[in-house]
């Protein structure tokens, strides 16, 4: 399984932190070019490697960090989705008015049609999620939510190697409007820095 990270702003940073930690390779992008990335990615671990937007969407698992009004580009990059894993680590601010009263997650899923979509990472702010997920025997919760069932086992699969502890919220109208944030609006449980204790 091969991971690509698009945005390497804050978010895309931290989580850029918890792939070095455990040596899981991954390849990071943004709208700037490679070389411009190289230097912090290199600062961050050898196993994080700054790549084309275009070299990064070769990967089985794309991780979206991009301000949430840029996803479209992101998606526009590939003729098509298909086989392809995408992690919404993003919140709407600001919420566009098309949004209308669907979840973030669903409306971001339009624009990467064929591909299996998973919210996810976007409950915690930058340090929290870059911090080491294992504190005092428990392990950092991270909320998983997807329309698509088969989507959510690999990310629980990818967190668990990231050190942190997945937790299942279920469908995006469901449990995904649990971690969601919309401008001023937020679901109960963003911010919330929960840790599961090892059975």
């Amino acid at each position: 399984m091969s991971y690509a990270i698009v945005g390497f702003g804050k978010i895309g940073q931290a989580l850029a932190h918890t792939f070095a930690r455990r040596n899981i390779d991954v390849t990071v992008a943004s709208r700037r070019p490679p070389e411009a990335l190289a230097p912090q990615a290199r600062a961050i671990g050898p196993t994080v490697v700054a790549e084309s937007l275009r070299e990064a969407l070769e990967a089985d698992t794309i991780i979206l960090t991009v301000p949430f009004g840029e996803h479209r580009e992101v998606a526009k990059a590939l003729p098509s989705w298909e086989g392809k894993t995408v992690i919404d680590t993003m919140n709407a601010f600001p919420v566009p008015e098309e949004l209308d009263d669907l979840p973030s997650s669903a409306f971001v899923a339009k624009a990467f049609t064929s591909a299996k979509l998973v919210k996810a990472f976007n409950h915690l702010i930058a340090a929290t999620l870059a911090a080491d997920p294992i504190v005092e025997g428990g392990h950092r919760v991270v909320f998983l939510s997807s329309d698509d069932e088969d989507a959510i086992a690999p990310v629980a699969v990818l967190a668990k190697q990231l050190g942190f502890a997945p937790v299942n919220l279920g469908k995006l109208n469901e449990g995904g409007a649990l971690v969601q944030a919309r401008g001023r609006t937020w679901g109960k449980l963003i911010f919330e820095d929960l840790f599961k204790k090892e059975q």
